[in-house]
């Protein structure tokens, strides 16, 4: 499974970058909005960074405009990857998009249908939202074993299911087991996946026994 990371903070992106395990970068507007920079600059920088795909998303809702947006992120770099929405808007904007070879990412899925559709529409990658299917009580990890079970029935179908609104680290060892093909997950969760406290108490444990040999490496 890939590992993208969902920020526009430049720094956190060099920093999981630097450990060779970050595949691409998922912004949207929000994310940029809270850097305080200029959108364009802050997509050059990270592409810069990240030789992955790094998704920018459009701002309109029309499916016109979302094409020329789309053609102008594209232009920033050859591996932006346009994010539009799943509607019947975005789907055609999605087609046009892929017809002129730019990776496209179909974003705010929420059903199985719409994540067919999204396929059908040539998606490079479509992201179910399981965070924000929680909060309303329903169960986010089923829609991604329905979708990644749909997308397993037709084997034309090379969308790649990019698991978002993580808001866990059982979130991602979820989709992995499932057979997502990407996880976006927030900078301070992707560290988590690190961590567990029986290392900590190893490794203490080593380095206590170590230094009372009083010996150096």
């Amino acid at each position: 499974m890939q590992f993208f990371v969902d920020t526009a903070d430049i720094d956190d992106i060099r920093d999981l970058a630097a450990t060779g395990l970050l595949d691409g970068v998922t912004t949207n507007p929000s994310l940029v909005a809270k850097s305080g920079r200029d959108f364009f600059d802050v997509l050059k920088d990270i592409c810069a960074v990240v030789e992955g795909p790094v998704s920018a998303e459009v701002t309109a809702t029309d499916h016109e405009t979302m094409i020329a947006q789309g053609r102008k992120l594209a232009a920033i770099a050859d591996n932006i990857t346009v994010k539009v929405p799943l509607t019947w808007e975005g789907l055609k904007a999605c087609r046009a998009l892929r017809g002129d070879g730019t990776m496209v990412n179909v974003t705010l899925c929420f059903s199985a249908t719409q994540a067919l559709l999204a396929a059908k529409a040539g998606a490079t990658f479509v992201s179910p939202f399981v965070g924000r299917l929680d909060d309303i009580g329903q169960d986010g990890m089923q829609l991604i074993q329905d979708i990644r079970t749909v997308y397993d029935n037709y084997t034309a179908l090379d969308t790649k299911v990019l698991v978002a609104s993580i808001r866990h680290p059982t979130h991602v060892l979820q989709s992995a087991l499932i057979g997502a093909d990407v996880c976006t997950v927030p900078p301070d969760i992707l560290r988590k996946l690190a961590q567990h406290p029986l290392t900590d108490k190893g490794l203490a444990a080593f380095l206590a026994d170590w230094q009372s040999t009083g010996q150096d490496i």
